[in-house]
C-alpha cells in the first residue's frame, strides 16, 4: 500500500500585498525612469505636429465642398434634409402662432402627466414670451423636434441591434461608453470640419451626442425581458418578430421610455451648447451675452432654456396611456387656439406684453461690483474669492501638475487604473494619456485636469456631507429632493450666467460651475447608496452599542462603496464637460483652445485640442470606473 502524495501548498501573497503590489512596482520603478526618461515636461521629439495636416486636410474640404461627389451627393444632401426638416418645424411653429403653441404645450403635457404640469407648461412658455424670447425659444425647439427624432430613431435602431445579438452588444458598447463620458465640445469640431458652421453641423452633433443614451437602455430593457414570458411566447409559436413586437417591447417599456427621456435632455443640452457652431436659437443669445459679459440679457435667454428643460423632462417622464380620441379633441383645441391667438396679437408673442430683465439685472450685477467684489468687512467679496482660490488651490495644483516629470505622470496613471480595473484598463489609460503628449498639448491639458480635480475635490466634500444629511434625515431628503430634480434637467449651458455674475470671468468661475453642475448627481447616487445599506447589518451596528458616527463609518460608508465610487466616477466626468465649456468665460486650457479654433476658423487648433479633450477624458473615466477585481471587492 502506497502513501499518497500531496503538493505541498503554494504560500500566497497576503491580501494587502496582492492589493497594493501595483502601488510598490511604482515605486520601484521611479529610480529607472529618473534614470532613463530624465524629468520635466513631455519632450519635444515626442511630439507629432498635427496642425500641417490638419489644416492641409481643412483647407482641402472647405475648397471642395460645393465640387466633390462625396460632398455634392451625400453630405450636401444629408445637409439640404436637416435644414429643410428643421425649417419646416419652425414654420409649422410659427404657422400655429403663440397662442397654438402654448395651447399645445399646456394639452400634450395634461393628457401625460396631469393638471399640474399642463399648468407649468402654459406658465413656462407664457414666460419665455414675456421675456422677449419667443422666436428664439421656436427655433431652438425646430431644432431639438429634428435632432431627438432622429437621435431617437438612430438609438433605437442600435439598442435593437445589441438587444438582440450578443456579437453586436459587445462590439458598440466599448464604443457607448466611451460616447457617454466625452465632453458635449469634444462632438462639434469634425461635424464642423465637415459640414461647416451652421444649423447642419448643430443637428447632426447634437444627434451623435444624444443617441448613446436611447441605444444603451433599449439594448438593456431587451436584454433584460423576462427569460419566463419569452419561453411562453415561444411556446405558442410566435416567431421571432411576433416575440419582439408582442413580448420584448412591452416589457422593455420603462427603459424605452427613459431612453426617450435621456436623449431630449442631452439633446437640450447640446443643442444650447451648439451655439458657438451656428445652431441659433436661446443658446446664441447665451453666447452673445456671455461674450460680452452682458449677464442681464444672458439671463433673459437661459431662463427659457431652465424652463423649456423643466417642461420636456417632465413630459417625457410621464406614462399615462392617452385614447386616441383624446388627442383628436386636443388637436381641434390647438387649432382653435391657433386662430383665436391670430386674431389677437399674430404668429409672434405681442411686443406690447414684453417684460424686460436685463437693464434690472445688470444694475443688480453692477452693484454687485460695487459692493460684493471685494473689499466686504471679514469675509472678503466673491472676486477675493475667487482670486484667493485661483492663487491657493487652482495655481498650485496646476504648477506642480506640470512640473512633474511626464514619466511619472504616466505611471501615477497606469498604477491608479490598475488598482481599480485591470491591467487592459491600465494600458487604455497611459495610452490616452501618452496621446496627449503626443498631440503637442501636455500643459494646456494639465491645465485643465488641475481644474477638474479641485472641482472633484470641492464636489466630493461638499456632495458626501449633504448626502450623509437627506440619508439620516428623511425631512432634508424631502427638500432636497425638487432642488436637485431642477439642476440635473439644466443644461451645461446655463451654469455659466450665474458663476460669472457671482466671481466674473477667469478659472475660478469655470471650477464654480462645475462644482454646481456635478453636485446632484453626486448627491443623489451617495444618498441612494447610503440608505440600500442592509437594514440588519445597521442594526446589527444599533445592537453592539455603536454610535452614529460609527455605524456611519464602519458600516454604511464599507457597505455603500460601490455607490460611493460611482460618485467619484460621474463627479469626474461631470465636472470635465462643464470645466471644457469653461473657456467660453476664461477658464483656459483646452476650452479656450477649441473656442478659438471656432472662432478664428483655426480647425487645426480646435481639432487638435478636441482630440485631447477626448483622451483626457477617456483617461479620467478609466482612472475612476472600477471594473474587473476592483469591482467585486466593491
Amino acid at each position: 500500500m502506497t502513501a499518497a502524495v500531496t503538493a505541498p501548498a503554494q504560500p500566497r501573497l497576503p491580501a494587502v500585498a496582492r492589493r497594493y503590489w501595483p502601488l510598490a512596482a511604482a515605486l520601484a520603478l521611479v529610480p529607472l525612469g529618473l534614470l532613463l526618461a530624465g524629468g520635466g515636461s513631455w519632450p519635444a521629439a515626442l511630439e507629432a505636429d498635427l496642425s500641417g495636416p490638419l489644416g492641409s486636410a481643412s483647407d482641402w474640404i472647405v475648397d471642395n465642398r460645393d465640387s466633390h461627389p462625396l460632398f455634392l451627393y451625400f453630405f450636401g444632401h444629408v445637409s439640404n434634409a436637416v435644414v429643410l426638416s428643421v425649417r419646416g418645424v419652425y414654420l409649422v411653429l410659427l404657422a400655429a402662432g403663440w397662442a397654438g403653441v402654448t395651447a399645445a404645450a399646456g394639452l400634450i403635457a395634461w393628457r401625460v402627466a396631469g393638471v399640474r404640469l399642463a399648468l407649468t407648461a402654459v406658465a413656462s412658455f407664457a414666460v419665455c414670451g414675456l421675456l422677449g424670447m419667443w422666436v428664439p425659444t421656436m427655433q431652438t425647439l425646430a431644432l431639438m423636434v429634428v435632432a431627438v427624432a432622429a437621435s431617437v430613431a438612430l438609438g433605437a435602431l442600435l439598442g435593437l441591434a445589441a438587444g438582440l445579438s450578443d456579437r453586436t452588444y459587445r462590439a458598440l458598447r466599448p464604443v457607448l461608453d466611451t460616447m457617454q463620458v466625452l465632453p458635449a465640445f469634444a462632438y462639434l469640431l469634425p461635424v464642423v470640419l465637415v459640414f461647416g458652421i451652421g444649423v447642419p453641423a448643430a443637428v447632426l452633433a447634437t444627434v451623435v451626442y444624444a443617441a448613446p443614451p436611447m441605444a444603451r437602455l433599449t439594448a438593456l430593457g431587451l436584454r433584460g425581458a423576462d427569460p419566463g414570458v419569452l419561453e411562453a411566447s415561444a411556446s405558442l409559436g410566435a416567431t421571432g418578430t411576433q416575440r419582439l413586437l408582442t413580448a420584448r417591447l412591452p416589457l422593455a417599456r420603462k427603459e424605452l421610455l427613459l431612453g426617450v427621456n435621456q436623449s431630449i435632455m442631452m439633446a437640450l443640452s447640446m443643442a444650447v451648447i451648439a451655439s458657438v457652431i451656428g445652431a441659433g436659437g436661446l443658446g446664441d443669445r447665451v453666447y452673445q451675452a456671455l461674450a460680452s459679459v452682458d449677464v442681464g440679457a444672458a439671463l433673459a435667454a437661459g431662463i427659457p432654456i431652465v424652463l423649456l428643460a423643466v417642461v420636456l423632462d417632465r413630459t417625457a417622464t410621464g406614462a399615462r396611456a392617452v385614447r386616441g380620441r383624446d388627442w383628436a379633441a386636443c388637436a381641434v383645441a390647438v387649432v382653435a387656439a391657433a386662430v383665436t391667438g391670430r386674431l389677437i396679437g399674430g404668429d409672434t408673442w405681442p411686443a406690447a406684453w414684453h417684460v424686460g430683465i436685463a437693464d434690472p439685472v445688470n444694475r443688480a450685477v453692477d452693484w454687485m461690483t460695487a459692493h460684493l467684489y471685494s473689499g466686504v468687512p471679514v469675509i472678503g467679496g466673491t472676486a477675493d474669492w475667487a482670486a484667493h482660490f485661483t492663487g491657493w488651490v487652482l495655481d498650485p495644483v496646476r504648477d506642480g501638475l506640470q512640473a512633474l516629470p511626464w514619466w511619472s505622470l504616466l505611471l501615477v496613471v497606469g498604477v491608479l487604473a490598475l488598482l481599480v480595473g485591470t491591467w487592459r484598463t491600465a494600458l487604455t489609460a497611459v495610452a490616452a494619456m501618452a496621446a496627449i503628449g503626443v498631440l503637442g498639448v501636455w500643459d494646456a491639458s494639465l491645465d485643465t485636469l488641475s481644474q477638474v480635480l479641485a472641482a472633484v475635490a470641492v464636489t466630493l466634500v461638499l456632495g458626501f456631507a449633504i448626502a450623509v444629511a437627506a440619508a439620516r434625515s428623511a425631512r432634508v431628503e424631502r427638500c432636497l429632493r425638487p432642488v436637485l430634480d431642477v439642476f440635473q434637467t439644466m443644461p451645461q449651458f446655463v451654469y455659466l450666467i450665474p458663476v460669472v455674475a457671482l466671481f466674473g470671468v477667469g478659472r475660478a468661475p469655470a471650477v464654480a460651475a462645475a462644482v454646481v453642475y456635478a453636485l446632484p448627481a453626486v448627491v443623489r447616487i451617495t444618498t441612494q447608496g447610503l440608505r440600500n445599506v442592509d437594514p440588519v447589518a445597521m442594526e446589527s451596528a444599533r445592537s453592539l452599542g455603536a454610535t452614529g458616527r460609527q455605524q456611519l463609518l464602519q458600516v454604511q460608508l464599507p457597505l455603500a462603496r460601490p455607490a460611493l465610487l460611482l460618485a467619484v466616477n460621474q463627479a469626474v466626468v461631470l465636472v470635465l464637460a462643464v470645466v471644457i465649456i469653461g473657456g467660453l468665460v476664461g477658464g483656459g486650457a483646452l476650452g479656450y483652445d477649441v473656442v478659438f479654433g471656432l472662432a478664428q476658423g483655426d480647425l487645426a487648433t480646435g481639432l487638435v485640442a478636441g482630440a485631447a479633450i477626448v483622451c483626457l477624458g477617456l483617461m479620467l473615466d478609466r482612472v475612476t470606473q472600477p471594473t474587473g477585481k476592483e469591482a467585486e471587492r466593491a
